[in-house]
């Protein structure tokens, strides 16, 4: 025991079991101990899946786990559920970390500190935030409990507060279950890291499977009945009724046991680190939706939390912290969704961060289908760049369609990582067939119109 080093790792998820995996990978049991403390029942699962789950498509939370705690520990990993880390005492090397059931603590000692504490739903500071009946969405054990009230205490009315991803996809998954739902956002349109444009075609889409949207309204509190159960939400000056209430107002880098230790955060309240994964505090590394990376096409800190990154990024520290090399480059901000019959997608900037980074930027919206017009099944989408004026470098993305439609924002994902100008894009060697496109896909025909328009704003430009 004594010539072992000692891998400490806080959060069970995908950057902590990630790394926990890539270290064992390098380096034996004799070499190395791996430990990995994780407050909640459940480790290596998909939060993405956790709305899917609670609507039905997906009809047990075992199918969401990728791997059991059993699989981990005969492969050298010592994972402890219902296990919390209280605090980090970096001078001597050591974790407080509690036993959530029993309460016990004990002090865990480390050669190498791994933090992938991931992220923190948004919870507003109001009356009756707190209140039985009002539900942060995380971790699975959220998804679980929700979808027990609703099989068990039968709800009939739902607010969901906030409509980015994870508050629409649950305000679908209370529809399926058969609920009145009412979203309550304060933007002017939902899906804010869309532009307002784009984001109308989704309000639309949303209304129209019997949602009461509420845009421009600001949550005022939450009111509860004589039991202390959530009542109704108070918002832009009307009471919604409700049984249930899912806030879905985003997260925050989960950094606050990282800070209280001295280890660096920045201006996005994610952890900083190198591109191995390092913070700025030795021995200690970080991963996942608890630090902050780099946007490649701003060049800002950014803190987007994803399994995708978080996957990425847990595999990197975890290379490292086995004596490989590997680094993460940073993100372009990609993300899909599905809600209702409608796809999105964005990447990059929208016209609001473009203008924010400092670029002066353009943008077109074209309008085309997901197959060839003619062929069965044809849906129609919009689709949304934003290049740079003068240079024709493009910027950003946004897909709004039906079925097939979301994941043609790869192309442009990559167009951006090799920082190509809409001109470039033009002449791209896409895949073409009727059933899968139209013989001018709509990335190229949307790349023309931006390529035309940088074209037409040089002619003008003294």
């Amino acid at each position: 025991m004594a010539g072992r080093e000692r891998l400490l790792v806080i959060g069970g998820d995908a950057a902590g079991m990630s790394a926990a995996s890539q270290a064992r990978r390098r380096r034996g049991p004799d070499d190395l101990d791996i430990t990995v403390v994780e407050r909640g029942h459940f480790a290596s699962y998909s939060a993405c899946g956790i709305p899917y789950y609670v609507g039905g498509a997906v009809d047990d939370a075992e199918k969401l786990i990728a791997r059991t705690p059993a699989e981990f520990r005969d492969r050298g990993i010592d994972l402890r559920l219902c296990t919390e880390a209280t605090e980090i005492d970096l001078e001597r090397g050591r974790v407080r970390v509690r036993d959530v059931d029993g309460g016990t603590e004990t002090w865990e000692p480390y050669d190498q500190l791994m933090v992938a504490t991931g992220a923190v739903p948004t919870r507003p500071k109001l009356p009756g935030a707190d209140a039985e009946g009002v539900y942060g969405v995380q971790v699975l054990d959220d998804g679980i409990g929700i979808r027990r009230v609703l099989e068990q205490e039968k709800p009939r009315r739902a607010v969901v507060v906030g409509g980015g991803y994870i508050g629409l996809e649950m305000a679908e998954a209370m529809v399926i279950r058969g609920l009145d739902v009412a979203i309550v956002d304060g933007a002017e349109q939902p899906m804010s890291t869309l532009d307002p444009d784009m984001g109308a075609l989704v309000a639309d889409a949303i209304r129209g499977i019997g949602v009461d949207l509420h845009l421009g309204d600001r949550v005022e509190g939450f009111e509860t009945g004589a039991d202390g159960r959530v009542a109704a939400v108070r918002a832009g000056g009307r009471t919604l009724p409700a049984d249930l209430v899912i806030l879905g107002l985003g997260v925050r880098p989960g950094s606050d046991l990282a800070r209280a230790a001295g280890i660096e955060t920045g201006p996005t309240g994610g952890i900083v680190t190198d591109r191995r994964m390092r913070t700025r505090t030795e021995r200690v590394w970080a991963a996942g939706d608890c630090v902050e990376t780099r946007h490649l096409v701003s060049g800002l800190p950014v803190a987007i939390a994803l399994g995708t990154h978080a996957n990425k990024q847990g595999r990197v520290a975890g290379i490292n912290l086995g004596g490989g090399y590997a680094t993460f480059p940073g993100v372009v901000g990609t993300a899909v969704s599905k809600i209702c019959h409608v796809e999105v997608a964005r990447t990059g900037l929208n016209e609001r961060e473009a203008a924010a980074a400092g670029f002066d930027a353009l943008s077109v919206v074209v309008e085309s289908t997901t197959r060839a017009g003619y062929h069965p099944g044809a849906t129609p989408m919009k689709t949304k760049l934003i290049a740079e004026r003068r240079s024709g470098r493009l910027l950003g993305g946004q897909i709004v369609g039906e079925a097939n439609a979301a994941k043609r924002i790869d192309g442009l994902a990559i167009a951006l990582w090799n920082r190509m100008t809409v001109e470039e894009m033009t002449g791209l060697d896409l895949g073409y067939a009727p059933p899968f496109s139209p013989v001018w896909d709509p990335v190229l025909i949307a790349a023309r119109k931006a390529a035309e328009r940088v074209e037409e704003d040089m002619r003008r430009s003294p």
